[in-house]
């Protein structure tokens, strides 16, 4: 690609984001009109945009959604979500401060062992439900819950997809995750469950009187069928069998979804239209535009000579590059997908690995696992799972801004990179 396309590209992608941010143009609009434009000057072509793995759709993250929103669709005609949500409020004892720690520790955990995506999606309609039995605003729960996907999604192979990439790149195993950065995972969402008690105090307003309304509630009296919940619950666990067991079955989890979604509308007779009407459609076009324009910025050398720069800032030295690759992985990873960063930045890091003489498992892989997904939480395109949430709560009137999340994020992210940082070097070089 010539300079030409790579400046024209990078003007593109930062009319496109300054019109996402500003919500002038609704996000979906502005991808989309973006990913055009890049297809129209030449900075992406049809090939690359739509079957290079590489710099195009990534159409494993676009299946994935499609087929996990259409179980969530089916499951919530069962009444399991307000089953759950009333639940949740009795071991809370209505109390908003215990709801929301509740529903941060579910959801990390959950996000270890599916991968945040998935759990988002699984963990929103609940609290959307919790919200309107207590008369809370939903917007700090829902954004409680994202920023708790991201950080437990650290901690395992499976649990953000920029860390599959990193484990096909560098030869890690599910175990090599756990032990690495399993600790530091637990450890950041406990101070999350601190930092949310100080960020949204003024939203967590007990209300006794809706508590006790809760309480006296039968949550089994939520369920409303019980066949279609059995059914629906016995394809979710082979779906979570079939994530968990992709080492062995070798299947992906688009593939997975996918199968789990038809066999559910399959065996339940559920109407396919019934289905598919619970889809986030805005939310899977606006990744498509999103991956296209910043496929685009890889297509025309962009990312990389940013990649490059930033390897070679490191002068040398390990913990100069350690800490350089962290907290630029989690800057960059707060403007574009992390997915599509990771992509591109897992060979430079291979390289520099080798460099330092540490094939496999090294300190730079951890480096650039927790700058990317932390990364993610800083603004309301990081990660996959923000981007999710935002439309199911748009879908439901519940409407979050990207300022609103930014603002929130940022802070966490900020808090949880720094801590992050003292991890690597107390582990791998102080003590060491």
């Amino acid at each position: 690609m010539s300079d030409w396309h790579s400046w024209a590209a990078i003007a593109v992608f930062v009319v496109a984001y300054v019109a996402i941010i500003s919500e002038r143009v609704h996000r979906t609009a502005a991808a989309l009109g973006g990913a055009a434009v890049m297809l129209l000057i030449g900075a992406t072509d049809d090939k690359a945009a739509f079957f290079d793995e590489r710099s195009g759709i990534d159409w494993n993250v676009i299946f994935l959604l499609l087929g996990m929103m259409a179980i969530v669709g089916v499951l919530r005609q069962t009444g399991l979500f307000e089953y759950l949500a009333i639940w949740a409020v009795k071991r809370a004892r209505g109390k908003p401060f215990r709801v929301m720690t509740m529903l941060i520790v579910i959801t990390a955990s959950a996000s270890a062992l599916l991968d945040n995506v998935t759990t988002v999606l699984l963990v929103a309609p609940v609290t959307l439900l919790v919200c309107e039995r207590l008369a809370l605003p939903a917007a700090p729960f829902l954004i409680a819950e994202v920023l708790a996907s991201n950080i437990g999604g650290t901690a395992t192979l499976v649990g953000d997809p920029p860390n599959i990439i990193i484990a096909s790149r560098g030869g890690l195993t599910f175990n090599d995750f756990l032990v690495h950065l399993a600790p530091i995972a637990v450890v950041l969402t406990a101070v999350l469950v601190v930092l949310c008690r100080v960020m949204f105090r003024k939203a967590l307003v007990y209300d006794e009187e809706r508590a006790a309304e809760v309480m006296a509630l039968e949550e089994r009296e939520a369920i409303r069928d019980h066949r279609l919940l059995y059914q629906g619950l016995g394809v979710l666990v082979l779906v979570v069998f079939g994530f968990v067991a992709h080492p062995v079955l070798h299947y992906a989890p688009s593939v997975v979804a996918l199968l789990g979604a038809g066999l559910l509308i399959a065996v339940s007779k559920v109407e396919t239209g019934e289905a598919l009407k619970e889809v986030e459609w805005p939310t899977l076009a606006f990744f498509a535009g999103l991956f296209i324009m910043v496929g685009s910025l890889i297509e025309t050398g962009v990312i990389g000579e940013i990649s490059r720069a930033l390897a070679d800032a490191t002068g040398g030295s390990e913990l100069g590059a350690v800490m350089l690759l962290l907290f630029g992985s989690a800057v960059l990873s707060g403007i574009v997908d992390n997915i599509p960063y990771v992509a591109t930045m897992a060979p430079i890091t291979a390289d520099l690995a080798h460099g330092f003489g540490g094939d496999g498992v090294h300190v730079l892989w951890w480096a650039l696992a927790l700058g990317a997904d932390l990364g993610g939480n800083a603004t309301a395109i990081g990660a996959s799972a923000n981007v999710v949430v935002l439309g199911i709560a748009e879908r439901n009137r519940q409407p979050i801004s990207f300022w609103q999340f930014t603002r929130y994020g940022l802070v966490v992210t900020a808090v949880t990179v720094v801590l992050s940082a003292g991890y690597l070097w107390l582990r791998y070089f102080a003590l060491s």
